[in-house]
């Protein structure tokens, strides 16, 4: 990791979350305390044409909840504690909707344009299927052949596994009734539905997947500053092209969130950072770090007050 002034520092990588982490009032602490801030959130109102700031700070939760303003909203707070906390990693992932805010921070896309494209990415996949048809869940503590076997027997409709989170967490998405009778079947120590609006990372997504494709060609990508784990192989890449290819495969695929932090493993990191609401991902980093070869230090950014701990922290480690 380095400071943007180029002064190098220890192993680090930036992690950046997906939906799920949303919560009203996100961002709001940033906008109060950083003209920056409100800079990013009056430019994003602007080329949506609506009040994405409001629905942040103030829901209604629902709304907050609906994707076509989910995507939005979780790019624009991970950008913002991103540029607030003024440093470049030695490398970094994001799950589901955050690897547009990774590659917004490795420099490969505009701010703008990733804004653009979430916003839509949220529109053709709440309109692949629409609100109360599908549903994610989570699925905790089975085993990860007894999840494939449960879903082989479901008969209600389309489910198929989403997220490889770790060993004893894998992301469940299909249609709603389909997710609820393989809950059933699996029977697993623990599972959560997941606050979202549609079963991402599915075949369902199939034609949103293939409209986002067209607009993906249309944005320009630049190769990066610093290398990115795409979600849909689990693989280090560095140029432009690879980032774009990446988006375009990710929508109807799982998202594999183990081995991309396997490779952060592989790659020595020491400490990992989550940029954005909520700590989903530095939980997930805790738990799969615990068979690591060293510990590793894990923080985050979500508001001024977890901004100013983690810099402290990164900074004291130059």
């Amino acid at each position: 990791m380095k400071r943007k002034d180029g002064k190098a520092m220890n192993r680090c990588a930036f992690v950046f979350p997906g939906q799920g982490s949303q919560e009203v009032g996100m961002g709001r602490a940033f906008s109060e305390r950083s003209p920056l801030a409100r800079d990013l959130f009056a430019r994003a109102d602007d080329i949506l044409g609506f009040s994405i700031s409001k629905i942040c700070f103030a829901g209604p939760e629902e709304e907050l909840r609906l994707t076509k303003h989910t995507q939005p909203a979780l790019l624009i707070v991970s950008t913002i504690a991103y540029s607030l906390l003024g440093l470049e990693p030695a490398i970094a992932c994001g799950h589901s909707l955050g690897e547009y805010s990774a590659l917004v921070a490795a420099g490969a896309l505009a701010f703008e344009d990733a804004l653009r494209l979430v916003y839509r990415r949220g529109q053709y996949m709440q309109e692949a299927v629409p609100v109360g048809v599908g549903a994610m869940a989570a699925v905790l503590g089975a085993d990860y052949d007894a999840i494939e076997n449960g879903l082989a027997r479901v008969r209600s409709g389309t489910v198929a596994v989403a997220n490889w989170n770790s060993r004893d967490q894998v992301v469940i998405a299909g249609h709603k009734e389909a997710v609820e009778e393989a809950l059933k079947i699996i029977a697993p120590p623990r599972s959560v539905m997941l606050p979202v609006s549609a079963p991402f990372h599915t075949s369902l997504m199939k034609s949103a997947e293939e409209r986002l494709a067209a607009d993906l060609d249309r944005v320009e990508f630049r190769d990066l500053i610093f290398p990115v784990i795409t979600n849909v192989d689990g693989r280090m890449i560095r140029t432009g092209e690879e980032a774009r290819d990446g988006l375009k495969r990710q929508v109807s695929r799982p998202v594999l969130w183990y081995k991309a932090m396997e490779m952060l493993r592989q790659a020595e990191i020491r400490t990992i950072v989550e940029l954005g609401p909520g700590k989903a991902l530095s939980g997930l980093a805790k738990r799969i770090s615990r068979g690591w070869p060293q510990p590793i230090s894990i923080l985050n950014v979500e508001n001024g007050e977890t901004l100013e701990k983690t810099k402290a922290a990164l900074y004291a480690a130059v």
